[in-house]
């Protein structure tokens, strides 16, 4: 019987024990208030950053959805606190992995659409963390260029979901793959990776990359024995599609109890199908395939529910949970099938909205703010700022972020921001490129091909139902949430503003502004 065949009836205990000999495994070894509160401790804690791709703000319990099964994410929350109104400045992949990397605007990192998170940047999270004398690991979807860059990381484990970028590239994830089911494809579901179909994970579902990330994780911290503290990123790749869940979190639901998408007046214009692929970016589907997916979407956000539950248990064996720094976020959301759209790169909530949690030591105090909501716009610029703040280390001049615990404790002398920019290059079609002001109350968003806007109360119309850019009760608010975002684009200049006002600019954007670094941007 070959190994491949013989995987298929071992037990988890068995496989752990094969997985422990992975190539990823062994690099281990080489390893909501304003009032002004009291200053946290300065003791460096650990620090864990969980992350997931493609992870929309509403599909958490502790987010008042009560169809999905997230327990461990919500004791995150219910012991730390949930930022409510936490976005992604550029909702797809790579330009929100620069912002998480440089603590920057879009503008200032350089990356205003879907493109390559530059080789290096002046100031990088990974390295000002390692400099504050920290050990620091990753695993998971970097989605960085060249494949197996660091980044100021001393080592990675890296699931790169099949991508070859960089010649001869294979990932930490696919070379384990193939020494524990050398016979067997990695990809047997037969999904894309951008398609709205779902089935259940045709393997193992210990061979899934969700487990595998997971695992590697939990065996880093069971081995970690370093003086120094650690930063470990653990960056799951789902629930991207694939929406591929295993069987058992496939079962967990039923498609009719699921919430439906909803629909905007504004947006029958996107109900035609973008074409007959399965990785449409826009179209109204049968509402029973549209549920099919979101079963698996759904179930692949409760299997990486699991695995942090298998995280933190690790963390508490070894008695490192109470001294460890947890956030939890995600690079973007996903549309599945709202106001007629899929995928990403939209300025609409299930695009660029996304769920932020943070929990902080116990030795910390600051008691009274755990099991609460945060209401003011916070973004992946300031989780830089933050960990180097919880490490009691100085926040570099320039950056764009702020640290989460200035705003929780009050009484910084820098006031926290009243909105937040959100923007994205064409993708998709020459009509998706857009830039966007959003605050804890309204949003604004400019339509760069033809100079269409969009305004909506958040507040009353959380779904974004109702476009009030027509409504002449909203006149006043729409002409001051212009004018903000040609305050914005000042220092920009053309094509942005013409004769210091908006303007359209089809053809005319650009993907990477003049403060990427480098000479390549292709």
């Amino acid at each position: 019987m070959n190994r491949g065949k013989r995987l298929r009836g071992l037990g988890r205990r068995e496989f752990l024990r094969l997985a422990t000999g992975s190539a990823a495994v062994a690099a281990l070894g080489a390893c909501a208030c304003s009032t002004e509160r009291k200053q946290a401790p300065r003791a460096k804690p650990n620090i864990l950053f969980l992350m997931a791709d493609q992870h929309r703000y509403d599909c958490l319990g502790s987010s008042g959805n009560f169809f999905i099964h997230t327990p461990n994410l919500d004791r995150i929350a219910a012991e730390g606190v949930r930022f409510c109104r936490a976005y992604t400045s550029t909702p797809s992949c790579t330009p929100a992995r620069s912002g998480l990397l440089t603590g920057l605007s879009p503008w200032h990192h350089g990356m205003l659409g879907y493109g390559r998170v530059a080789e290096s940047y002046e100031v990088e999270l990974p390295r000002e963390v390692r400099k504050a004398g920290y050990y620091t690991f990753a695993i998971g979807k970097m989605h960085w260029f060249p494949q197996g860059s660091l980044h100021g990381f001393h080592a990675t484990a890296v699931d790169e979901s099949g991508r070859v970028e960089t010649p001869d590239f294979v990932s930490d994830y696919r070379k384990w793959f193939s020494q524990q089911a050398p016979e067997l494809d990695p990809d047997a579901t037969g999904i894309g990776w951008n398609s709205y179909r779902a089935a259940p994970y045709a393997l193992p579902e210990e061979l899934h990359p969700t487990f595998w990330t997971g695992q590697t994780a939990v065996d880093f911290i069971g081995k970690y024995d370093r003086a120094e503290p650690f930063m470990l990123k653990v960056s799951f790749a789902r629930p991207h599609s694939p929406y591929e869940a295993p069987a058992r979190f496939w079962e967990m639901y039923l498609e009719t109890g699921l919430p439906k998408p909803v629909a905007g007046k504004w947006a029958g214009r996107y109900e035609p199908r973008s074409s007959e692929r399965y990785d449409i970016w826009h179209g109204r589907l049968d509402m029973a395939m549209t549920l099919r997916a979101r079963r698996g979407y759904y179930g692949s956000v409760s299997f990486i529910d699991e695995q942090i539950g298998r995280i933190l248990d690790a963390l508490e064996r070894r008695g490192m949970l109470d001294n460890t720094l947890i956030v939890y976020f995600a690079d973007h959301g996903d549309m599945l099938g709202d106001h007629n759209l899929w995928r990403k790169t939209y300025a609409y909530e299930s695009s660029s909205r996304i769920p932020m949690l943070l929990r902080w030591p116990r030795a910390w105090g600051m008691d009274e703010l755990r099991n609460t909501r945060e209401k003011r716009p916070v973004e992946l610029r300031d989780i830089l700022p933050t960990f180097l703040d919880a490490a009691g280390e100085q926040v570099p001049e320039g950056l764009d972020g702020m640290s989460l615990f200035e705003l929780l404790r009050g009484g910084s002398s820098k006031p926290w921001r009243e909105y937040l920019d959100l923007e994205h290059y064409v993708c998709y079609s020459q009509t998706n490129d857009w830039n966007a002001l959003v605050s804890d109350r309204f949003k604004y968003v400019f339509h760069a091909f033809d100079g269409s806007e969009q305004l909506f109360d958040l507040h009353n119309d959380p779904h974004e139902l109702e476009d009030l850019s027509g409504d002449s009760r909203y006149s006043s608010q729409l002409g001051d949430w212009r004018a903000a975002l040609a305050d914005h684009f000042a220092e920009r200049g053309e094509p942005y503003l013409t004769g210091g006002k908006l303007a359209p600019r089809p053809g005319r954007s650009m993907l990477y502004s003049p403060n990427y670094p480098g000479a390549a941007q292709g």
